[in-house]
C-alpha cells in the first residue's frame, strides 16, 4: 500500500471536518427546537402563575376588612 500523500491526508481531514460540521448543525437544530419548546413551556407556566395570583388576589379582596393577613404576615408564613 502506498504512503498517503499530504494532499490525500488533507482531503481526508477535510472530509472528517465536513462530517463533523454536519453533525454539529444537526445538534444545533435539535437544541434550537428544545429551546423553543422550553420557552413555550416557560411562557405557559408564567401565564398559569399570573392567573393563580389573580385568583388569590380576588379571594383576598372578598375577605371582610380586618381579616386579611398583612403582607408581612404572609411573608412570615412562607419563611
Amino acid at each position: 500500500m502506498a504512503e498517503p500523500t499530504s494532499l490525500d491526508q488533507i482531503a481526508e481531514r477535510v472530509e472528517r471536518l465536513l462530517v463533523r460540521h454536519e453533525e454539529l448543525q444537526r445538534t444545533n437544530q435539535l437544541l434550537h427546537q428544545q429551546v423553543q419548546s422550553l420557552q413555550g413551556e416557560r411562557d405557559s407556566l408564567k401565564s398559569r402563575l399570573n392567573a393563580a395570583r389573580a385568583r388569590i388576589d380576588a379571594l383576598l379582596d372578598r375577605l371582610p376588612p380586618g381579616s386579611a393577613p398583612t403582607a408581612a404576615t404572609r411573608e412570615d408564613d412562607t419563611a
